[in-house]
C-alpha cells in the first residue's frame, strides 16, 4: 500500500533491481580475478594451494 502513496517508488525498484544485479556480475568477475591471480602468483612461487586451506 505504501507504493502506491510514493510514485517514484515503482520506478526506483527496477532501478534498484538492475544496480543490484550489476553488483552482484561485478562481485563474480571480481572474485574469478582474484582466485586467477592468486593461482597465478602460487605457481609462481610454487605454492601447493591445494593443501593449503585459502578462503
Amino acid at each position: 500500500m505504501t507504493e502506491s502513496t510514493q510514485p517514484g517508488a515503482i520506478r526506483r525498484n527496477p532501478l534498484l533491481e538492475a544496480a543490484q544485479e550489476e553488483m552482484l556480475k561485478f562481485e563474480r568477475t571480481e572474485n574469478e580475478f582474484r582466485r586467477k591471480d592468486r593461482d597465478e602468483r602460487a605457481a609462481e612461487l610454487r605454492l601447493p594451494l591445494d593443501d593449503i586451506k585459502v578462503h
